[in-house]
């Protein structure tokens, strides 16, 4: 019994300063852990910054351009047919977004649905400006009928969806 009172004497002190060391240990690797995650998230952030700030910038550009103000002015020469026009209209829409599509994934879902909702706006209103033109209308005519539909409207999407892009940009930075 002697023994195995000495014997508990070393064991106990032996186990509570091992148990100490352990917890020392435990809490010096934790933190470690975590400096080293906050090293890759400040690495990736440096990384991402600036993917991210070119996105909405190509956004804003995008929607800059396909405004009818920009785009009709842009895209329309004297002379061309009206159909041909729309076409070329379309097209240029089509081929700007598509151009542009993969910065979705830098944005929320949110600002994402309002952009592609306000392409979509404008291909119907293009697309019905188009349908009310007679055979002859030449390109200036369904530039009028555009600006006509856009002014028209009590919400403009891509305005609209230009200022929540700026919002979502502030937010961030």
């Amino acid at each position: 019994m002697n023994a195995f009172i000495e014997f508990s004497k070393i064991l106990i002190p032996a186990s509570v300063v091992l148990y100490a060391a352990y917890l020392l240990v435990r809490t010096f690797v934790q933190k470690e852990i975590e400096i080293k995650k906050l090293e890759v998230r400040g690495r990736s952030i440096e990384t991402v910054l600036p993917s991210r700030l070119q996105a909405y910038e190509r956004m804003t550009l995008f929607l800059e351009r396909i405004s009818p103000q920009n785009l009709l002015v842009r895209l329309n020469a004297s002379g061309m047919a009206a159909r041909e026009f729309h076409q070329l209209l379309l097209s240029e829409i089509r081929n700007e977004y598509n151009h542009n599509a993969s910065q979705q994934v830098y944005m929320s879902e949110e600002v994402w649905s309002l952009i592609k909702n306000a392409k979509e706006d404008l291909i119907v209103t293009i697309n019905d400006a188009s349908s009310e033109m007679p055979v002859e209308a030449t390109s200036l005519d369904l530039s009028k009928k555009i600006f006509e539909k856009s002014v028209t409207k009590t919400v403009d999407p891509i305005a609209h969806a230009l200022t929540e892009l700026k919002k979502e940009i502030q937010r961030t930075f």
